[in-house]
């Protein structure tokens, strides 16, 4: 095994991720109506292309870890590490602060109000009364913010990290991924190698700076809402401003120190949130719900999740979110490499593939499900304030209509701007790691990109939402390479368990099979 030394800064793979990037910006400065017509015409084409792969890809992944995982290879442990670095919450809370969570803040309100106002094209021909109707919504949900998503982001992919990282003492880049098909070469100034590190950043940087600006939108929303701030573009760029700072404040200290710490914080406050308005709202209703829209998701498991008759509907959700997560899924799998040496593959893929996505699905129906409860009862009363106001609207009106509603609604702004920050901040640190090909990046790396990103969000959010949304959009865009390349993970990480298991004594290597043939034969 080689020995990592002090990596060198990649300032090819820094100076043309940054670069286009600026260009990005510069172009939306310009013009954002041409910029928005080059976004929307490259997604349509990556929706109608690769769409039906990106689905069978991210089924694959999940499948294929679920096996791994209650295999014998699930005992193999990962990163040359007997004993875990982090303590089982402190882990667990830092893989739910990653990006799914984040979008989860932004989403878990209106998606599934969405949903029940428009039922899914699967299920929309059922006939199905308001009632009825709630399941599928929340369903429907599940599917996206679930299993299939939190799969794509670090499992196959950080164990194959892991091991070309931590075992065979090759720099820790998405360019590793390729290391079981093209070796070693794919290190030595590979242009195929550069290429992966070079889309992988442009793709989690699109995706990171479109919910900062998202959510520094809903964050100045409910600020305007409960305490009759101005809802300016002011209050939105201070909002970003102030989140960045905690970002980097928190990425500057370390992934054992801030990172950890606001992650534990915001797991704390989201348990509080969520047992708060269990008790106080539609507790049955809740409960009933999440079991309920569980079942009736691995019912049609297979459906929902390979459905392809309504492409239009297909772009804007499904198709959408997945190349989304898919476009964060190279560097998500770098953060989930760091911060789970030393627990088994089993370990790894529960926590991720399962547990995660429970925990994300129950969040989703104790807030979007309390705002089905009261659109039952009240027709339009959460509705058309997601019509008139959008996605911020919908939250602040589920809070509004609930005993401690004030409360509610600041414990939500708070929640939402610690999540921003622990995104900012993990996407922060990977990008200097794939940049310096450590997992203890040179602080002034992580600070950088931190503040970079709060620059360039708030420079389209004064061009204009649009620009924010063209950006996001973009992200889908840049999933065409990155899920290609995360493909050879499907076949190279069981290959790579097989020969953990090997070297860890889990399964007999064939050196100990001839040894015990010998010595039968004597």
């Amino acid at each position: 095994m080689k020995t990592i030394k002090n990596m060198k800064t990649d300032w090819t793979t820094f100076a043309v991720s940054g670069g286009f990037l600026f260009l990005f910006v510069i172009l939306s400065l310009i013009n954002i109506e041409m910029v928005e017509g080059w976004v929307t015409n490259s997604f349509n084409w990556s929706v109608t292309f690769f769409g039906a792969y990106w689905q069978l890809l991210l089924l694959g992944n999940f499948v294929i870890g679920i096996i791994l995982a209650f295999s014998k290879y699930g005992n193999v442990k990962l990163g040359k590490m007997e004993k875990p670095e982090n303590g089982y919450f402190r882990w667990i809370s830092m893989i739910l602060c990653t990006l799914l969570a984040s979008g989860g803040v932004f989403w878990a309100a209106s998606e599934p109000i969405y949903h029940f106002v428009t039922t899914p094209p699967l299920f929309a021909n059922d006939g199905m009364t308001p009632q009825e109707a709630v399941i599928p919504a929340l369903s429907q949900s599940f599917v996206h913010w679930g299993f299939l998503a939190w799969a794509c982001l670090g499992t196959l992919t950080a164990i194959v990290l892991m091991y070309v990282h931590y075992h065979k003492g090759y720099p820790l880049k998405p360019r590793a991924i390729l290391y079981p098909i093209l070796g070693k070469k794919v290190f030595n100034k590979s242009i195929i190698g550069s290429t992966a590190d070079i889309v992988s950043i442009i793709a989690i940087a699109a995706g990171t700076m479109g919910p900062i600006g998202f959510l520094g939108l809903q964050i100045g929303y409910g600020l305007h809402f409960l305490f009759d701030i101005p809802n300016t573009l002011a209050t939105n760029i201070f909002v970003i401003g102030a989140l960045i700072l905690i970002a980097a404040f928190s990425v500057a200290s370390g992934v054992d120190k801030g990172i950890q710490f606001l992650s534990r914080l915001n797991v704390i406050f989201v348990v509080a949130l969520t047992a708060i308005i269990l008790i106080i709202g539609p507790t049955m209703f809740l409960i009933d719900s999440f079991i309920s829209a569980q079942v009736f998701q691995f019912h049609h498991f297979l459906e929902m999740n390979l459905y392809r008759a309504d492409q239009a509907w297909l772009g804007y959700w499904t198709i959408f979110f997945w190349g989304w997560f898919l476009g964060y899924a190279p560097m998500m799998a770098i953060f989930i490499s760091k911060i789970s040496r030393g627990r088994t593959i089993r370990e790894l893929i529960v926590a991720v593939s399962i547990i995660a996505p429970l925990v994300s699905n129950f969040w989703f129906t104790v807030v979007g499900g309390t705002g089905l409860s009261l659109e039952l009862i009240n027709p339009g009363s959460i509705s058309m304030a997601l019509a008139d106001g959008g996605m911020p609207a919908s939250v602040m009106a589920i809070m509004d209509q609930l005993p401690m509603g004030l409360w509610l609604a600041i414990g939500f702004l708070l929640v939402s701007i610690v999540f921003v920050s622990t995104t900012v901040d993990s996407i922060s640190y990977t990008v200097s790691v794939t940049l310096q090909g450590t997992d203890h990046p040179q602080k002034w790396m992580r600070v950088f990109w931190a503040i970079l990103f709060g620059i360039l969000s708030i420079v389209l959010l004064t061009i204009g939402e649009g620009s924010i949304q063209a950006l996001q959009n973009f992200i889908v865009v840049t999933a065409v390479p990155v899920s290609i390349l995360l493909l050879p993970p499907l076949w190279s990480t069981p290959k790579i368990a097989k020969q953990m298991a090997k070297e860890q004594l889990i399964i007999p290597s064939e050196e100990s099979t001839k040894e015990v043939k010998i010595k039968i034969v004597k």
